[in-house]
């Protein structure tokens, strides 16, 4: 078994292009006032697709997903190294054909819709030329899945949609939804919903309004209301109740890209820090000579690290086992750690920056929010680190092993002191044997 930190050289030289090719050429897209999801803007249009046709030519689009789907197959850590460089950017996931939502939802059609929803949505979906929106959480319970009501009833060769939805990210520039409903009510409640395909555009869908996260703009979550939406009943994704399992896979792999976007968030953050530590001048030198400033760069660093590599190691496990579920643990404890990191970071470089920091000329103030965020989006940071115990816990709570006991450090004394005798005499047989010697 080998433990290795090296990357091939092969992929080490896509990895080189990409970040030429994201600072010079992606970057300068995230201060012009475009969104990543409005495809259609004529702006986009010209500025966006260019680009993408570049990485097509260098093998890099869609990577997430297998050939037979236009990407590469690229196994979690190769991916985690892409998203590095693309967590820097606004625009780079877009470019390179791995923005959420819509990746997920992909995923979740390339698995589970029928050949005329994958010829109708997919195709579009994988090319950018439309967006989607995964439309899951809810006013009254959030994600939680006993807390949902909004449902879906059989009405002959249809379902009935009924229900209202909250923050369904992209929803006012999306083709079609994603819609997790209940369909059994009595079923038991991992089992009581479905996932369906709901065009956008399809009567009785409402958009009430379009929130923005706060310091924002572009109204990208989006509160939406279902009033006797009919779709046919082949737009049901998966089997029927099957809701849950889809979005916890889903969400998996979502989560883990989460993380490594973060770390390139991170390190954009620590860079810049690190820029205006030894550039900014005072009185007598720069602030990287004061003792204060030094923690800070010190911490980060260390925080940033000991978070990469975490995230690295549960990607490469994901790799090896090729199974969400035998990885939750560690996929729940990335996601649980991973705003704290990118809060404590982007605060700091925020501070150094000074009023600077705060302003909307500087990512920080948005990225302490975008670290907010991260303790909300795909699961409250609280249900991640109770999902960390409980799987951390089996291993104790299974235990059957007389040395191993799950009582108090007294009794596992007296067993290894039943098992060894008396210290005091092992210690005393041990001299007499070196004096007689």
């Amino acid at each position: 078994m080998a433990w290795d930190f090296e990357t091939e050289p092969e992929f080490q030289e896509k990895l080189d292009w990409m970040e030429a090719f994201v600072s010079t050429e992606v970057d300068p897209l995230g201060h012009i006032g475009l969104h990543p999801a409005d495809v259609k803007n004529p702006r986009y249009q010209a500025l966006v697709r260019p680009l993408q046709a570049t990485v097509k030519t260098q093998g890099l689009w869609a990577c997430h997903l297998g050939p037979e789907l236009g990407g590469q197959g690229y196994g979690q850590v190769k991916l985690g190294l892409m998203n590095e460089i693309l967590g820097r950017t606004i625009f780079g996931p877009s470019v390179f054909g791995c923005a959420a939502p819509d990746t997920g939802n992909a995923e979740i059609i390339a698995h589970f819709g029928a050949p005329e929803q994958k010829e109708k949505y997919l195709k579009p979906l994988l090319n950018n030329e439309i967006v989607s929106a995964f439309s899951m959480t809810e006013p009254q319970g959030g994600s939680d899945p006993l807390m949902f009501v909004t449902s879906a009833v059989e009405d002959g060769d249809h379902w009935v949609i009924n229900g209202e939805k909250w923050f369904s990210t992209n929803a006012k520039w999306s083709e079609f939804l994603i819609v997790m409903a209940v369909t059994d009510p009595d079923a038991s409640p991992y089992s009581r919903m479905s996932m369906f395909i709901v065009p956008t555009d399809t009567p009785g869908v409402e958009i009430v309004r379009n929130v923005s996260v706060h310091g924002g703009r572009d109204g990208s979550e989006a509160n939406i209301r279902y009033t006797d939406v009919r779709v046919p009943k082949n737009h049901i994704l998966g089997e029927r109740g099957g809701a849950f399992a889809i979005s916890q896979t889903r969400l998996g792999g979502g989560r883990i890209h989460h993380a490594m976007r973060t770390v390139g968030a991170c390190k954009r953050a620590l860079d810049l820090m690190c820029r205006r530590a030894v550039s900014r001048k005072t009185r007598d030198g720069v602030i990287a000579d004061k003792q204060t400033v030094q923690m800070h760069i010190a911490d980060s660093y260390i925080e940033l690290e000991q978070f990469r590599l975490f995230v690295m190691k549960t990607a490469w496990t994901i790799d090896k086992h090729r199974d969400y579920r035998k990885v939750r643990k560690d996929i729940a404890a990335i996601k649980a750690l991973m705003p704290k990191v990118y809060h404590d970071i982007a605060a700091r470089a925020l501070h150094i920056h000074g009023a600077l920091g705060v302003s909307n000329e500087m990512p920080f103030a948005a990225q302490v929010v975008g670290a907010l965020v991260m303790g909300i989006a795909d699961g409250p940071t609280e249900v991640h680190k109770v999902t960390v115990a409980k799987q951390h816990l089996r291993a104790y709570r299974d235990v059957d092993d007389p040395m191993f006991p799950a009582y108090s450090l007294p009794q596992l004394k007296q067993a290894a002191m039943e098992k060894y005798g008396d210290a005091a005499d092992i210690v005393r047989e041990i001299a007499e044997s070196a004096e007689a010697a």
